[in-house]
């Protein structure tokens, strides 16, 4: 185990210059976590062996990104029983609003958390919240975090 609370896959390292706001934000929280790149589309496999072990590696939650078709969110919640929180990217098509809907238009049965276009810093604090349900050290930094803003 790697002793990551907190997986980041995205379907492209494109996503990167987006996703770092969301690995910035998990530093800043004290939140351990791993970044895989790994589309649901070129690499299904490789997505489907990830997401099914991923509980048993011990992460709590998962952040997916991904733009246009978007359906890494998705098809990482079909395999895990863990949250999976989505990320739409922006894209140079539809502005992100064909990621948006690809995300938050899931089946019954099939949730998935779906925060704004390029969201990614919101990602990672919805991340810690759930994290803090059931780790108070978590609780604390987010309890923390909101006192800060409220300062500023």
């Amino acid at each position: 185990m790697s002793g990551a609370l907190v997986e980041i896959v995205m379907g492209s390292k494109n996503d990167m210059s987006v996703m770092q706001e969301c690995a910035d934000m998990l530093d800043e929280l004290g939140v351990p976590y791993e970044i895989m790149v790994a589309s649901a589309h070129r690499n299904p496999d490789r997505v489907h062996e990830w997401a099914t072990s991923a509980a048993d590696r011990g992460v709590k939650v998962i952040i997916a990104a991904a733009g246009k078709s978007a359906h890494l969110g998705g098809v990482t919640a079909a395999f895990t029983p863990l949250p999976v929180i989505t990320v739409p990217i922006k894209t140079s098509d539809l502005g992100g609003l064909d990621s948006l809907l690809s995300m938050v238009q899931m089946p019954a049965g099939v949730p998935v958390a779906c925060v704004a276009i390029n969201g990614a810093k919101n990602a990672a604090i919805l991340a810690c919240q759930i994290l803090g349900t059931s780790m108070p050290e978590h609780r604390e930094r987010i309890v923390e975090f909101k006192a800060e803003m409220a300062a500023k």
